[in-house]
């Protein structure tokens, strides 16, 4: 039996005003009708970075900076395998329009269990919940754990 084909597949969380955008896959597309996060398939020779700012300029005619790799999920599909790279980005210039996908929209991340996700997408909610979170308060980077206050 042949090895299934592996993918290495990149996305990326940007945010505005406390919300994350999410992108919902083309008719016709694997998975079509799911909401992702922008991104996609890296190429040959191409890093994973260079790969995600590439999907978003293509999907979606912004321009992002990927700055932190966060997560990688491998996921086995019936007929290839992937492995998930999730990247915290940050927005430099453009507005997103449905380019290479269907729809955008600006969610809550606590809102993103209401869509129908991926498989290796849903995954990462629970990261994302915390990544939120740690956002809306961050902790000083000197306080200890542990000894009150926070």
């Amino acid at each position: 039996m042949m090895p299934k084909p592996h993918f290495h597949v990149t996305a990326g969380l940007v945010w505005k005003d406390g919300k994350i955008l999410i992108t919902r896959r083309p008719v016709g597309s694997h998975l079509a009708g799911y909401w992702e996060f922008p991104g996609g398939k890296q190429e040959s020779g191409e890093s994973l970075e260079a790969c995600l700012e590439r999907e978003i300029r293509e999907e979606l005619g912004m321009e992002v900076k990927a700055v932190k790799h966060l997560v990688q999920i491998d996921h086995d599909y019936e007929s290839k395998s992937i492995t998930l790279h999730l990247f915290h980005c940050d927005w430099l210039n453009g507005t997103p329009a449905p380019l290479g996908c269907d729809e955008i929209r600006w969610v809550k991340p606590e809102e993103l269990a209401d869509f129908q996700l991926p498989p290796p997408d849903l995954q990462l909610l629970p990261l994302i919940q915390e990544l939120a979170l740690s956002l809306k308060h961050p902790r000083p980077p000197f306080a200890k754990r542990g000894s009150g206050g926070l």
